[in-house]
């Protein structure tokens, strides 16, 4: 479903001028709120909404019913065995220690107890996070330069 920029725009601008203080569009791809002028998209059954001023539309798109049973029937594919690397802080997390070098592990290194593994900026500090395993990198769920959370599981090990 699209909805073209230009048409949006003049609604706004007739609630702006009819002292509208809450305007809800609802259809069964998507909700819009408008409070005191500002737009609002509600996440709910569309699986993305996406806002391109340079085309002036905005796409909504909804999933097959198929593939949402699909996704919520699939089983994870991490091992019991596997050992979870997770942030001891929140902050920002790097691969390597500066862009142009190669990243301190990647899936299918060998790594062992104390190597350092990523780093993690949390104020202006980088701290350098360390295997407590020794075995192979398995997974990295984290992209370089991604702010994570407290607790968050970065890397899974298979230790050996």
């Amino acid at each position: 479903m699209t909805i073209d920029f230009k048409e949006l725009s003049e609604l706004l601008a007739a609630i702006a001028n009819n002292n509208i203080t809450e305007l809800t569009l609802k259809n069964a791809d998507f909700e819009l709120t408008v409070s005191q002028g500002i737009p609002q998209v509600s996440r709910g059954t569309f699986s993305n909404a996406v806002a391109d001023i340079n085309t002036h539309i905005v796409t909504v798109s909804t999933p097959e019913p198929q593939q949402l049973a699909a996704d919520r029937s699939m089983p994870p594919t991490i091992d019991s065995k596997w050992v979870e690397i997770k942030s001891p802080m929140v902050g920002t997390f790097y691969r390597s220690p500066a862009p142009d070098e190669p990243p301190f592990a990647s899936i299918g290194d060998r790594i062992r107890m104390g190597q350092t593994v990523c780093i993690i900026e949390a104020m202006k500090l980088m701290n350098e996070i360390e295997a407590e395993v020794v075995g192979q990198v398995v997974e990295v769920l984290v992209e370089n330069g991604q702010p994570i959370e407290f607790g968050q599981t970065l890397m899974y090990i298979n230790p050996s």
